[in-house]
Parts: structure tokens; sequence; C-alpha cells
């Protein structure tokens, strides 16, 4: 029975293992795939979409204003005492009534329809503005995304540096031991050593931020560990840039909001022509009663009662006429010009930023496209100033500090190539939003 236990308590513990490696399995990402995680978690496109089916709804309520309102009612009623009428007592005593009515506005000035276009409007306000934070989402996931590539591409830099500053540490420690060089030299490649490892302990730092930052953004565990696959960069020539803003979703927020202030007028205004409305409806009453008392002849008076029970219809037309409200509506007017005003001319001052925004985009795309190209450059010229350094520094014709120069513009030439072809993905995601074509 002992061996039965501990035999399935290995097996318990294998099974647990296997587990374990299979939840640390690293995640394959893609850059698609970080864009359709990133939108699948972020809580600020749900809420956007959740606003935007309230605009429907509102658009939809906005309708059922040019429709009848049918309402009904009952009434229950103790009234006491009998009221005297003529000499005859009407008794109330648990009288009821019930009916229907029903209501149809037929003119109210262009009240609901000013109203019905602003719900439209909203409407579409919210679907723009749904385009727009699921645009700055995927900017965001795109940021994340190359950022992390970069960082990782850094980490594998240095680390390369690393080991070319140990193999000529190792190099130099023997030349030592045969006395061909002297302690100092040594020295000074243990404090470059030190130097490069510095640097490449704050570039895994980074690089564990930015995954962190990645795994908030695409929803996974902090635990997680991110792959990704897109890291072969081909940069082309970009081609003809245009400059239109037209599907921003910006401007198009500030056109609606010109638009809402021209039917806010259109409302304020309303409020100064008439009204009407018809009505119609029905009531049912009864255990109404009369009570007297009845002549039957010879002086003898008899008791008589007699109950209502029945139903009146009516129908009735209202014309409302607005006359004297001391200039409130004429206010109301006039404040509504001055915010249509202000938001034509937020109008005027955004649309001249956003296409000074766009011509950035643009300079920044061809800027970003050059610097990829000047940084190959620079780094076929530092890897071959390396290889004739090193060539010289073995054939004692040249310094150690030249080599370590070489080393150190080898470095700094990858990462500028690293940076720039970092910015210009970032910069292409950033063209795209400022046109308002980021899908």
């Amino acid at each position: 029975m002992k061996i039965r236990k501990k035999i399935y308590a290995m097996g318990c513990l294998l099974g647990l293992a296997g587990v374990a490696t299979a939840t640390a399995q690293p995640l394959l990402l893609s850059h698609s795939q970080c864009r359709e995680m990133a939108l699948a978690h972020s809580e600020e496109l749900e809420q956007a979409d959740i606003r935007l089916r309230q605009a429907e709804l509102d658009n939809r309520i906005a309708t059922t204003a040019y429709l009848p309102k049918i309402e009904g009612s009952a009434t229950g009623a103790y009234v006491f005492p009998d009221i005297d009428v003529m000499g005859m007592d009407l008794r109330m005593r648990g009288m009821y009534m019930a009916g229907i009515t029903l209501t149809q506005p037929i003119y109210t000035g262009g009240k609901i329809s000013a109203g019905k276009r602003m719900a439209r409007i909203g409407e579409a306000v919210a679907g723009e503005q749904l385009r727009m934070t699921r645009m700055d989402i995927l900017v965001d996931a795109d940021q994340a995304y190359w950022t992390c590539i970069a960082v990782d591409r850094k980490v594998r830099m240095l680390e390369s540096y690393v080991a070319q500053m140990d193999t000529l540490f190792n190099q130099m420690n023997e030349s030592l031991a045969t006395g061909l060089i002297i302690e100092n030299d040594l020295l000074r490649i243990e404090a470059k050593q030190s130097e490069i490892h510095y640097q490449l302990q704050k570039a895994r730092n980074g690089a564990d931020l930015c995954r962190l930052s990645l795994c908030r953004l695409i929803g996974v565990d902090d635990n997680t560990t991110i792959v990704p696959t897109d890291t072969v960069w081909v940069a082309t020539e970009p081609g003809l840039l245009t400059a239109s803003i037209d599907d921003r979703p910006e401007l198009f927020l500030l056109k609606q909001q010109v638009e809402v202030g021209k039917q806010q007028i259109k409302s304020s205004r309303a409020e100064m022509l008439p009204t009407v409305g018809l009505s119609a409806g029905y009531t049912y009453y009864g255990n109404i009663k009369l009570n007297s008392l009845v002549d039957a002849g010879n002086g003898t008076m008899l008791p008589y009662s007699q109950e209502f029970r029945d139903g009146i219809g009516m129908v009735m037309l209202a014309v409302k006429i607005p006359l004297f409200h001391w200039g409130e509506v004429h206010k109301k007017v006039r404040k509504a010009r001055y915010a249509l005003h202000s938001a034509e001319l937020e109008l005027q001052k955004n649309t001249r930023l956003l296409n000074l925004e766009v011509q950035q985009a643009i300079r920044n795309v061809q800027d970003g496209y050059r610097l990829i190209r000047t940084a190959e450059t620079g780094v076929q010229q530092a890897e071959e100033n390396l290889r004739v350094m090193r060539n010289r520094y073995a054939a004692s014709m040249a310094s150690l500090t030249d080599l370590l120069d070489a080393q150190s513009q080898w470095q700094q030439a990858e990462s500028n190539l690293i940076e720039a072809q970092t910015q210009y993905k970032i910069y292409e995601t950033e063209y795209l939003r400022a046109t308002g074509r980021l899908e």
C-alpha cells in the first residue's frame, strides 16, 4: 500500500510538472495577433461600443416623439357626505372611472424634427468615437509591439558585444601572461566590460518593462513570456503620401458639433411658435347613485334610487400660442447662435491643426526612411572599420584605444539602426492615424 501511495504521489508531481511546463510555454505573437488581442481586451473600446448602443437607442426614442401616445387611467373615489341636488341626494360612495386617451402632436414648431436630427447626429458621433478609440488602441499596440522587438534586439546586440569583449579579455589575459602587454591594458578592457554589462542590465530591465506593458495591453498574465514573430523588417521607400484629412474622425466630430449648433437654434426658435395637438379619449364611469323621495299620490312619499353607468367619448384639438415670456426665447436663440459660432471657429482652428499634423506625419515617414538608409550605411562602415581594426591590432599596427573605439562605434551604429527601424514602423502607424485610414 505504501508503494502504491509513493507511485501515486510521484505521478501527481510529474503531472503538475507537466502542467507547469505547459503554462510556461512562450506566447508566439505576430503583429496582427497583437492588434486583435489588444482590441479584444480593451475596456475603453467596450465602453465606446456601449455609448454607441446608447446613442442608437436615443435615436429610436426620438422617433417615438412623432407617434401618438396612448394612456389608460382608472380612478376610484369615495365622496362623503352625499351631495344635495334639488332635494335629491347624489351618492358617490365607491364611484369609479376608467378610460383611455390618445394624444397626437400635429405641429410643434420643428422641435421634434430638430430633436430627431440631433439624435441621428449623436449616433453618428458615437460611431466615430468608437472608430477613434479603436485607432488609439491600435497605435498603442503598434508602439508596444515594435518597441518590445527593438529592446530585445538591443539586448541581443549587447550580449554579442559582451561576447566580443570576453573574447578580447581572454586574448589580452594570455598576452599579459606572456609579457606582451602591460596590466593597464587589461584593466581598461575590464572597465569597458563593466560599462557594457551595465548597459546590458539596463536593456534587460527595459525589455522586461516592455514585456509587462505588452502583457497588460493584450490581456495576458504578467509572467507570460512573449516572443514576437514579425522580426524581419523590410523598409520600402514610401510612395506618394496623401495629405487628406477627410477620413479623420476628429474632423467629423467637429463638423457634427457645428450641425448640432444649427439644430439647437431651430429647437430654441421652436419655443416661439405655436403648437397643435389632437387628443381623443373614452371614459366609462359607474356606481353613481341619485336617491330621492317620489310622491306616489295621496301624500305618500316612496323612496326612489337611480344608478348611473355610462361611457362618454371626447375629441379635442388644442392650440398653444406663446405670447410673452420676457424675451426668454430670444435670449435662448442668441445663446445658441453664439454656441454655433464658437463651434465654427473651433472647426476652422482644428482643421488647420489636423492639416499640420498630417503634414508632419508625412515628413516623419519620409525622414524615417532616410534615417534607416543612413543607419544601414553607418552599420556597414562600422563593421568594416571594426574588421580592419581587429586585423591591425593583431598585427600590432593599431592601439587598444583604436580597437575599443571601433567596437563602440559598431555598438552605436547598431543601436542607431534599431532605433531608426523601430521609429519608422511607429511613424507608419502615426501617418495612417493622421489620415484616418488606420484599420
